[in-house]
């Protein structure tokens, strides 16, 4: 996700209207990363399936970004090491975990894990640029971080105490540590870029890093099958939930501000679990709507103002 942009109260009404229709649409591109990660697990290696979103997001992108990118050169060269850091934790880490995890866990475990980035994002802020922790929010982090262990251990007190995990749940909890020190990077670290050519040079530095692992997994073999639906998917992730869920967010942001656009963490979680149930058959446990039922009010109570 792009910077937080500032609450703007000069909004053009129209804008604020297509906002509002963005809000309920964006948390559906960004299921589609999970949904799809789950249907092409299979036929995709995970370092592969990352290069390819983001190498491709970033060329499709830059028709429209390479004048701004040019303009600001040399500025993109003096923040490169802030670049290619936000690169391995936004496209690397939180890309090819996520997929290496889909291969052992649920897509809705792996939604409703994620849901628990905003709390994350808020621990991080605190120990990174020590941020106020109050009351309230501290509660928030707990009942949000209980509900995330219900969801890794299934609620199954046995395989708490017998450290019993499935692989996938743990890549997908590295993959949400990285995006919360990710988004806290985005905020506290000064940058002259707009947000637009930020982005889209961390999109460049996140495929470069993704490579050298892309390389050795297709050495190891761990090759691409190249047919219409392995290709389709590629393109699907790098569209939908790469360009269009990042782009649309950061609209919606600068619209609407960044209190209502966090609508789209509690809306994620639940339009993967439901898109998972239809499109892939999953069932959804009582462990899940637990999970569910201590993240969702842990994330409102963490970020809240």
């Amino acid at each position: 996700m792009t910077n937080p942009a500032p609450e703007n109260t000069a909004i053009d009404p129209r804008e604020r209207q297509i906002a509002l229709v963005l809000l309920v649409f964006i948390p559906v591109l960004f299921s589609t990363n999970i949904i799809t990660a789950r249907a092409v697990n299979e036929f995709i290696p995970p370092f592969a399936l990352a290069f390819w979103r983001w190498s491709l997001a970033f060329f499709l992108f830059l028709p429209a970004i390479a004048p701004d990118l040019i303009r600001h050169r040399h500025q993109i060269v003096a923040e490169w090491r802030d670049l290619l850091v936000l690169g391995i934790l936004g496209m690397g880490i939180c890309g090819a975990f996520v997929y290496i995890g889909a291969d052992t866990t649920s897509a809705t475990n792996i939604g409703l894990i994620y849901a628990s980035a905003p709390i994350l994002i808020a621990a991080a802020a605190t120990l990174m640029y020590r941020e106020p922790l109050g009351r309230t929010k501290a509660a928030g982090i707990l009942i949000s971080l209980i509900g995330v262990l219900v969801i890794v251990f299934r609620g199954d007190a046995n395989a708490l105490r017998t450290l019993s995990l499935v692989p996938g749940d743990l890549w997908i909890a590295t993959a949400a540590i990285a995006w919360a020190v990710y988004s806290v990077m985005l905020r506290y670290r000064p940058s002259q870029l707009p947000s637009q050519v930020r982005f889209a040079a961390t999109m460049f530095c996140g495929a470069i890093t993704l490579l050298p692992f892309h390389v050795v997994e297709h050495i190891g073999g761990e090759v691409i099958e190249i047919n219409v639906e392995t290709i389709g998917a590629m393109l699907i992730v790098a569209i939908v939930p790469g360009l269009g869920a990042y782009l649309g967010y950061a609209r919606i942001q600068r619209a609407l501000g960044a209190s209502p656009t966090a609508l789209i963490l509690y809306l994620a979680p639940i339009y993967t679990a439901l898109m998972a149930w239809m499109l892939l058959g999953e069932s959804l446990e009582p462990y899940h709507l637990v999970g569910a039922l201590l993240i969702l009010p842990g994330i409102f109570l963490s970020t809240r103002n």
